[in-house]
Order: structure tokens, then C-alpha cells, then sequence
């Protein structure tokens, strides 16, 4: 008999408890704004969909986000809000928990500087930055997976503007050109698999403009007008 009422306030005491827990989860304050712990699945399932602390309507601290995978809930993000602004530290992770990319975001914007990630790895593959508004800005670096440069370009207002470069794997630079608001304007120089010189000229506006050299392991083959696609000089 004893041990049929310890039995029976055991399994009330547990009963309380789930009941307690469960209406601590997803509450609201006296304005209607969500706070405390909320959780939500996705709909019509028992999967999760994201889990994280609201403060009187404002997230703070730690978010986690899932994805469907095979009806399954996955990690896919993980974002630590600050208290006092609508900052989250950000991170994006594969079904097997590899880290794809992390920074800053201010709402659904990018800001401050991003790393993307090779597949699997935790070799950089991507440094680009981003201005306030969610544009790129300042430099964006591309890596080959032995980590070696594969591209620099720099931005301003989400347009190409000012010197870029692309390098071969084994570092050999490939091409060099200038940029002014998305449009390529200036000296381009090409390179061959060797590193050696293949060709050079001006663009204007994205276009081929005036004379430019061609070149055959780094020799001088040609002069062609791009103005009248005419060849005007050729080389022995």
C-alpha cells in the first residue's frame, strides 16, 4: 500500500512538472509580445522548427534554426542576438554540422565581414565585407582549397570599383583589371598559363577601346584598333 502511494506521488509530481514546463514555453507578457522560451515545429509535424528566448518581444542571446532533411529536423543556423539592437552573430551549418559560413546580420542584411567555407573544410573559400545596408564594400578574396588566392576585387556600394585580380592555382596571376562603378574601365592585362604576358589594352564601359597588344609566350604577335576591329600591326 505504502509503495502504491509513493508510486502514485511520483508519477503526480512528474504530471506537475511536464504541466509547469510546458506552460513556460512559448508565453506572451501583458502587451501581447512574445517572452521567455519559445519554440515552434513545423507545421503539422513534431519537428522543430527554431528554438530561442524572446524578452518582451525582442530576441536575446541564442537562436537555433532547423531544416527538413528526410522529414527530420536538421541545424541549419545558429544566430546570438544582442540585447539593445537587432544584431545577431551569425552561423550557417551543413546536415553534417560543418560550418558553411558565419558574420554579421542586422534583420535579414549582411553587414561587417563574411567567411564562406569549402565544402567539408575548414579552409576559407570566401572573405567578402558588407556596409550597413547590406551591400559589399572594401575588398572580396576568393581562395583555392590549398589556400592560395584565387581572386581579389574591391567594392563600393554592391559595384565592382577599382583594381581586380584572378591568380592561377600554383599563385601565376591570370588577369588584371580596373573597374569604376560595376564597368570595366582602364588597362586590362591577360596572362597565359605560364604567367607570360597575352594581352593588354584598355576598356571603356565594358568595351574594348583603343589599341590593343597581343602577345604568343610572352612575345609580341599583334596591334589590333579595337575602335574598327582592325588589325594595324603584326610582328615576325
Amino acid at each position: 500500500m505504502i509503495k502504491q502511494k509513493v508510486y502514485l506521488v511520483f508519477i503526480f509530481t512528474i504530471t506537475l512538472t511536464l504541466v509547469s514546463a510546458q506552460k513556460s514555453v512559448n508565453q506572451y507578457d501583458k502587451d501581447g509580445k512574445r517572452h521567455g522560451l519559445w519554440t515552434k515545429n513545423y507545421y503539422q509535424t513534431d519537428q522543430k522548427r527554431y528554438e530561442g528566448t524572446f524578452k518582451h518581444g525582442k530576441e536575446i542571446d541564442t537562436f537555433k534554426y532547423y531544416t527538413l532533411s528526410d522529414g527530420k529536423s536538421v541545424l541549419s543556423a545558429i544566430k546570438v542576438f544582442n540585447e539593445n539592437d537587432s544584431l545577431a552573430k551569425t552561423t550557417f551549418y551543413t546536415s553534417k554540422k560543418k560550418i558553411i559560413s558565419e558574420g554579421m546580420m542586422n534583420g535579414k542584411r549582411y553587414i561587417g565581414q563574411w567567411t564562406y567555407y569549402h565544402k567539408n573544410s575548414p579552409q576559407k573559400m570566401i572573405v567578402e565585407n558588407f556596409n550597413d545596408d547590406g551591400k559589399l564594400e572594401g575588398e572580396r578574396a576568393v581562395f583555392y582549397i590549398n589556400g592560395n588566392i584565387a581572386e581579389k576585387a574591391n567594392y563600393l556600394n554592391g559595384e565592382l570599383n577599382g583594381k581586380s585580380e584572378w591568380f592561377s592555382e600554383d599563385n601565376l596571376m591570370l588577369r588584371e583589371s580596373v573597374y569604376k562603378q560595376g564597368k570595366l574601365q582602364g588597362l586590362t592585362k591577360n596572362y597565359d598559363k605560364k604567367g607570360l604576358i597575352a594581352s593588354e589594352g584598355n576598356y571603356k564601359d565594358d568595351k574594348k577601346a583603343g589599341i590593343w597588344k597581343y602577345y604568343k609566350n610572352g612575345k609580341i604577335t599583334k596591334e589590333i584598333d579595337h575602335t574598327n576591329q582592325k588589325v594595324i600591326k603584326k610582328y615576325e
